[in-house]
């Protein structure tokens, strides 16, 4: 079995997430995706991180029942912080032996790699499907024969700019799923504090 881990703290979950998952999905040999929910990026400040139980929440909202090939797994939230994919993996590894699991990223992360804990154990021991995120991303070398570019489509959504919309008092629906942005109304969470009306 060959699994997908796409690692992010979802904060929050989008529906360029979504898409790119459903996309690669579609055209591999992949039997699952894993959308794992990180409770602490070292490379990331904590600014503006929602809990780790509201980031959970708005993952198991945004996959859908349909689709039963994409998971959210809470596996680094049992782990010490903070969250080192390759302690992740052995972890998964040791989990479920039998599968291998592979690391879907972002173009715009490949630059950060050399900065992650065994980076170089890292690139030799597991796979690598990189989806393209900037206008480059068809042009960037790869550290190694270990990864591949996913012909995805490049999809112009952050959580950092949803965030900004949602502390702007702007409606962010249509760049999240629908029990997600319900989910964010409720809580109030990224700021929110009602939609404001603006004078056109």
């Amino acid at each position: 079995m060959k699994i997908g881990l796409f690692f992010g703290s979802f904060n929050p979950i989008h529906i360029g997430h979504l898409v790119i998952a459903e996309y690669i999905l579609e055209f591999s040999d992949l039997s699952e995706i894993w959308f794992v929910v990180s409770p602490q990026n070292p490379l990331k400040s904590p600014m503006d991180l929602e809990t780790d139980e509201h980031r959970l929440n708005m993952a198991y909202l945004a996959i859908s029942e349909n689709n039963k090939r994409l998971k959210v797994c809470d596996v680094e939230m049992t782990m010490p912080r903070p969250s080192f994919t390759i302690d992740t993996l052995k972890k998964l590894s040791e989990l479920y032996p039998d599968v291998q699991f592979l690391l879907i990223i972002g173009s715009d992360t490949l630059s950060t790699l050399p900065l992650w804990k065994s980076y170089e154990e890292l690139i030799a021991s597991y796979d690598f499907w990189v989806y393209p995120r900037e206008g480059n991303a068809y042009k960037q070398e790869f550290p190694s024969e270990r990864f591949s570019l996913v012909d995805a489509p490049i999809i112009g959504v952050s959580s950092t700019h949803i965030r900004s919309i949602i502390s702007k008092g702007k409606d962010a629906l249509g760049y999240v799923p629908d029990d997600v942005w319900d989910y964010i109304e409720r809580n109030g969470l990224y700021g929110y504090h009602g939609i404001k009306i603006s004078n056109l």
